[in-house]
């Protein structure tokens, strides 16, 4: 009978971190995100995936405990290369402990012991192996998510660098509360940043186990690093639904770009949030109207599909043509020029967009 923990079976899948700096007492201090974790030796940092050996710093690498073949619709991205599917993959842990995780099995690994069942799922693979699965799938993206992807940048990294040459778009799916040193590294092999902006109190932050204000820097941080960025807001109930909060969330984004899409996403009881009643239809068109009024040039309302209206479709913000018409993940129908343009006036839309507009309908 094997005398190994779900801990050593994660610890055998790491390589040496590079996002780190060493201490002259055999601490580290580890830089991959803003909970700037001093972990000494022997010790684990709050994600619980990176930890300190004998005074280096070992990161997650060489397995996957989820990859799959998504619409981007899904990550949520709705301006880069609709229609497109992304190969996405996670791996095991978070920086964040929210009691409303839809993806807590995986992402409170070693924290929540209900979620050990996720060891059962740790797949062996190589960087090249995950890129040619993409390509043998015609994947135009590949995407780090299901668990927190800052806590695991070094694989993510790998992955892309092989990814990139190989024509492949890549993107983070994350919750933002990354480190300057970390969004840096990652500028030249990230094409897109979709960050989750989850409140916009720093009490309530802290609940979560992050701070407000690195989240709104590193949206800030990764769009004046050229990455494509969009905002997500679950709205629930009674936690970040209060006009004054959606306002400050509208005005905090639109003082960035007010071409940053921002979702307003609809909560279903999960995890350990089960007595917050569902977000109601009329909530959602609410957040999304507080959205539009504020100056931001593309709001969507998602996770329910058919209920929004017009919420799930790209509008031209100049002259309000329908560009592209969504129902949940599919596209039903799409007019933007090779350009990336409005063909009724012309007005450039932010975003990736194909050059080939005449495919991209039939691309899944």
């Amino acid at each position: 009978m094997s005398t190994k923990t779900f801990a050593d079976h994660l610890d055998a899948l790491t390589h040496p971190a590079t996002f780190f700096q060493k201490q002259a007492d055999g601490r580290v201090n580890c830089t991959a995100c803003g909970q700037r974790c001093l972990i000494k030796p022997g010790g684990r940092g709050v994600c619980k995936m990176r930890f300190n050996r004998e005074g280096e710093l070992y990161a997650p690498w060489g397995y996957v405990a989820a990859a799959n073949l998504d619409p981007i619709e899904k990550k949520p991205f709705m301006h880069f290369l609709p229609g497109s599917e992304a190969l996405t993959f996670g791996m095991l842990g978070c920086n964040f402990h929210c009691d409303f995780c839809q993806n807590w099995v995986s992402s409170q690994a070693l924290r929540d012991p209900i979620s050990d069942d996720s060891e059962q799922a740790i797949e062996e693979i190589s960087p090249d192996q995950l890129v040619a699965y993409a390509q043998r799938n015609r994947a135009a993206v590949i995407a780090s998510s299901y668990n927190e992807p800052l806590i695991t940048s070094e694989w993510a990294i790998d992955i892309f660098k092989q990814a990139k040459p190989a024509g492949i778009r890549c993107v983070y799916v994350s919750n933002g509360f990354a480190t300057p040193e970390v969004l840096k590294a990652l500028q030249p092999w990230l094409d897109g940043f979709k960050v989750d902006l989850k409140c916009m109190q720093e009490k309530n932050y802290h609940a979560l186990g992050g701070k407000l204000q690195t989240v709104l820097d590193s949206i800030k941080l990764a769009r004046e690093l050229g990455m494509w960025v969009e905002v997500v807001t679950l709205i629930i109930p009674d936690f970040n639904d209060s006009p004054q909060e959606l306002w400050d969330a509208a005005r905090f984004l639109v003082s960035v770009s007010p071409d940053i899409p921002w979702h307003v996403t609809a909560f279903h009881p999960m995890y350990k949030r089960l007595d917050a009643p569902p977000t109601s239809v009329a909530l959602l068109q609410r957040a999304a109207e507080v959205g539009q009024e504020a100056g931001l040039h593309y709001v969507y309302a998602g996770n329910l599909p058919g209920k929004v209206g017009s919420l799930e479709d790209t509008h031209c913000p100049h002259c309000g043509h329908v560009l592209i018409q969504r129902r949940g993940y599919s596209l039903v129908g799409y007019q933007l020029t090779a350009q990336g343009t409005c063909p009724k006036c012309g007005t450039k839309i932010a975003g990736v967009w194909s050059d080939q507009p005449e495919s991209v309908l039939t691309a899944r």
